[in-house]
């Protein structure tokens, strides 16, 4: 599987949306440098007030500029970075990715997926109703499905830029689903 990186984001304060940018810089183990959520330990706001020393397995945020286009066709205007991502990416089904793939991005970047990005009622301060549209439950499961893309930690670091590509390299068999992290 191709894709392509459609923006980068981060930002050095913990606010909901992230400022788009020229590029940024992967640091190995961290996350991508300048952000708020980077660090070897777990840097989400709420999550760091009860475990402090979890290993952040949520170093690098990326959504799928796909899901954007859906939510226009519900009129609701969302672009890169405005969901909190690091990378908007364009052409990879980051959903249905298994846990431990790898992404190569641009020249030398690797990232790992760990899991699925849990939305945080916080999307609804954003948009109102927003939240009801990037998670769904099955209904014959009773499975909650989460739309708002996956997280990821740095195995190679590396500077990522929009239009650069991601090839999906899948870990070996047998795959596990997704998880929230």
């Amino acid at each position: 599987m191709t894709g392509q990186v459609a923006a980068v984001s981060r930002d050095e304060m913990y606010s909901f949306s992230k400022s788009n940018r020229d590029f940024i810089t992967l640091l190995t183990g961290l996350g991508v440098e300048g952000d708020v959520h980077a660090g070897e330990t777990i840097r989400h706001q709420f999550r760091m007030t009860y475990e402090p020393d979890l290993p952040n397995l949520r170093q690098v945020h990326l959504i799928h500029e796909e899901l954007f286009e859906e939510l226009a066709l519900k009129d609701f205007e969302v672009s890169a970075g405005q969901l909190g991502e690091n990378i908007t990416t364009r052409g990879v089904d980051l959903l249905g990715l298994p846990t431990g793939a790898l992404l190569h991005l641009g020249e030398q970047a690797v990232l790992e997926v760990t899991g699925l990005r849990n939305p945080c009622s916080k999307i609804n301060d954003f948009r109102e109703g927003l939240l009801g549209e990037v998670f769904a439950i099955d209904p014959v499961s009773g499975e909650f499905t989460f739309k708002c893309g996956v997280m990821a930690v740095v195995r190679r670091g590396g500077i990522v830029r929009p239009h650069d590509s991601i090839q999906v390299e899948p870990p070996p068999l047998p795959h596990r689903p997704l998880e929230r992290v």
